[in-house]
């Protein structure tokens, strides 16, 4: 046994001490005179090498000596004891660690009898050095601290904490079931039950949760799931008034403030209570707000229990909000999915009252998912004949007349396909007869982009037909000009001018007709929204058809020399107000004698596209900078437009010049600017070429003949 002689320590029995930090100065000034183990000058040498050896490690560890367990211990190990420290320094084990003792000290007893050594791994234990019973966890090992003799003297502990692991896999798995649990749910009392059921399979991170849904007035709350708390009835009604005795009620105050609010003492707060059997378990909740994502909107609150046995620190209150929002995510998506149902049914409504034939048709197959009452008189056929079917199966006699292959092309390619006047033989009522027809076929996406089907748009133009063919009778060579491809799109492009009129004008008077208060509802807005950006896109694609056969039609009459930072510096003032609001850097570049001979709206029309795409495409994270620059050799003028935008793949950078083709579908746009572009400079005897990356930008050169 150690010396017990009450000496004061000399120099060199303090000596042990030097360095350690904080701890090595505490052992230093420590009155070792009053301590059962006496002064350091007389501890064995084992003692005093363990000691240096603690003293002088990053990683946590504690030697707990003699019989009665005195404890030494390093920097690393303060965290572990909280409020214990500096008290711990030379104190008995079994009375600093009283509360866990039931845990460990049979391990430590038998280690002193010359047990063997002990390793635990992620050891759940409860300490008290925070002022309250707290749950951690430990991975450690204890091993025999020898003395002089070589007996068995104490206990030596290299240990770690890694509560902060354990509760972040516990929590992340939380937000896994979560996320996978509620996530193909349909309704919204389903999403709130089912979010509660599996929070209540983590009591120590949520004691009991209960989530209310807001009204659209935000005037009430429902309580639409529960757990882990005694209400059985999840149909409560919450009257959430800013008066009164509930003005301060924490449901109140986060519809208020719109950030989460901690409710304490929850024994004042009745509809609050968790569960009637451990109220000593939890005394405080947390209310948060649920957020549509990226919106502002509240769609109401999640109310979960504070461990009494966890610091409600950052990373708890992080595990809240994440549990929060992903609940959120889950409501939003099923109210999107309602939404979506009734705007697939008000669409089938348009569809229905449409002038002009429609038909969607799904996957490879061609089903027909959606016929109106237009394209079911085209095709002779009853509207309950054909829903559901696949077209070959609805429409037998066009299996050989190449209908299949135009659909198949679309479904493949993406590029839409424009006909007019196409003669198709049809049954009708057990007769073969040929109807002429004018239509659009154009690719279905989902949000994905991924092509799930067709829609076509079509006009039955008999009368047309017989009327021009008898003209062409008279006159067949004048007119033999209508069959070259170009004056084919520019009379598809006219017609469809007429039934997209004719839609716009039925809206109008819609719009006229309809109530006051009606045309306020949110629905109605968003329904006459989507069906005006609907016209107005299928304008401006009647439009750029209109300009691709116009490109075809223009001879050189218009040529002249053309300055061109002269066009450059024009198109620039069209586009002052969205270079001032997007902050862009525009750098010009341009050589002396930069002067074409081409037709000047054309050549305006080329900056125009590259420019506007330069911008449209900008990267969401940084400032666009755009630089213009011009090159004169011997044989030709280029003009070069850079951007730091999107980018695209390589693999794609020839599809960008495809009639339709677009590779991003976050802006407005119909995919034709620049196969105009392509156009107007081969035409002109000229080429154009295209770099570009991902995530780094896209530069054209346009290379113009002298």
């Amino acid at each position: 046994m150690p010396s017990t002689a009450q000496t004061t320590p000399t120099e060199n029995g303090l000596h042990l001490f030097q360095g350690g930090g904080e701890m090595g100065a505490l052992m230093r000034g420590y009155n070792w005179e009053e301590h059962p183990l006496g002064t350091p000058d007389h501890w064995p040498q084992s003692l005093k090498t363990n000691i240096r050896l603690l003293l002088n490690s990053d990683f946590p560890m504690f030697i707990w000596w003699s019989k009665d367990l005195y404890a030494f211990h390093n920097d690393a190990y303060l965290p572990a004891l909280g409020d214990k420290h500096p008290g711990a320094l030379g104190t008995s084990a079994r009375t600093l660690w009283a509360e866990i003792w039931k845990d460990i000290g049979n391990v430590a007893e038998e280690i002193l009898q010359g047990g063997k050594s002990f390793y635990a791994e992620e050891l759940k234990l409860f300490l008290e050095r925070k002022g309250f019973s707290e749950e951690t966890y430990w991975t450690f090992s204890y091993s025999p601290a020898f003395n002089d003799q070589g007996q068995v003297e104490g206990v030596f502990c290299a240990c770690f904490e890694v509560t902060s692991t354990v509760l972040g896999q516990r929590r992340l798995k939380t937000l896994k079931d979560i996320s996978d649990g509620i996530s193909p749910l349909k309704t919204l009392e389903e999403a709130c039950h089912t979010a509660c059921q599996i929070l209540a399979q983590n009591p120590s991170d949520i004691p009991f949760c209960q989530i209310y849904l807001l009204n659209l007035l935000e005037t009430e709350a429902r309580l639409c799931g529960a757990a882990g708390d005694e209400t059985s009835e999840t149909a409560q009604l919450v009257q959430l008034q800013e008066d009164g005795e509930l003005a301060h009620w924490p449901l109140v105050q986060a519809l208020r403030t719109r950030q989460a609010v901690i409710a304490e003492q929850l024994s004042s707060y009745s509809r609050l209570q968790p569960l009637a059997g451990a109220p000593d378990q939890v005394s405080r909740a947390v209310v948060l707000p649920l957020f549509r994502q990226g919106q502002d909107q509240q769609l109401g609150f999640l109310v979960s229990g504070i461990s009494k046995e966890l610091p409600y620190d950052q990373n708890y209150q992080n595990f809240h909000e994440l549990v929060a929002n992903q609940i959120a995510t889950s409501i939003a998506g099923v109210r999107a999915r309602e939404e979506a149902a009734r705007q697939q049914a008000d669409l089938v409504d348009l569809f229905e009252q449409a002038p002009v034939a429609v038909c969607i048709m799904r996957g490879p197959q061609f089903i027909v998912e959606l016929a109106n009452p237009g394209i079911c008189r085209i095709w002779r056929k009853k509207h309950e004949d054909v829903i559901g079917k696949p077209i070959l199966e609805a429409l037998p006699e066009i299996s050989d007349q190449g209908i299949v292959t135009l659909l198949e092309n679309v479904y493949t390619t993406g590029v839409p396909y424009v006909n007019n006047e196409l003669p198709v033989v049809l049954e009708n009522e057990g007769k073969l007869e040929t109807a002429y027809v004018s239509f659009v076929y154009h690719p279905l996406r989902n949000a994905n982009g991924v092509i799930t089907g067709v829609v076509a748009v079509a006009i039955e133009i008999n009368e047309q037909v017989e009327a021009r063919q008898e003209m062409e009778a008279m006159n067949r060579e004048l007119l033999a000009v209508n069959a070259d491809l170009d004056n084919f799109v520019y009379s598809a492009s006219h017609d469809l001018k007429a039934p997209i009129s004719n839609i716009e004008g039925l809206l109008s008077t819609l719009v006229e007709y309809l109530p006051e208060k009606t045309l306020q509802e949110d629905v109605v807005q968003r329904i006459l929204a989507l069906m005006q950006s609907s016209v107005d896109r299928f304008k401006r694609a009647v439009s750029d058809l209109t300009d691709v056969a116009r490109i075809q039609r223009e001879d050189e009459e218009e040529i002249s020399s053309i300055h061109l930072p002269q066009v450059v510096e024009e198109v620039m003032l069209d586009f002052e107000n969205i270079i001032r609001d997007t902050k862009a850097q525009v750098e010009l570049d341009f050589t002396p004698n930069s002067v074409i001979r081409f037709s000047a709206k054309n050549a305006r029309s080329i900056f125009y596209n590259l420019f506007s795409n330069a911008l449209k495409y900008q990267a969401p994270d940084r400032v666009p900078q755009i630089k213009v620059k011009t090159e004169v050799t011997p044989q030709q003028v280029i003009l070069t437009v850079s951007d730091n935008g999107l980018g695209m793949n390589e693999a794609d950078k020839d599809k960008i010049f495809y009639m339709f083709k677009r590779l991003h579908d976050h802006v407005e746009g119909t995919g034709i600017g620049l196969y105009i572009v392509k156009r107007i400079v081969e035409n002109a005897g000229g080429y154009i070429e295209v770099e570009t990356a991902i995530g780094e930008g896209t530069t054209f050169k346009v290379y113009f003949k002298r």
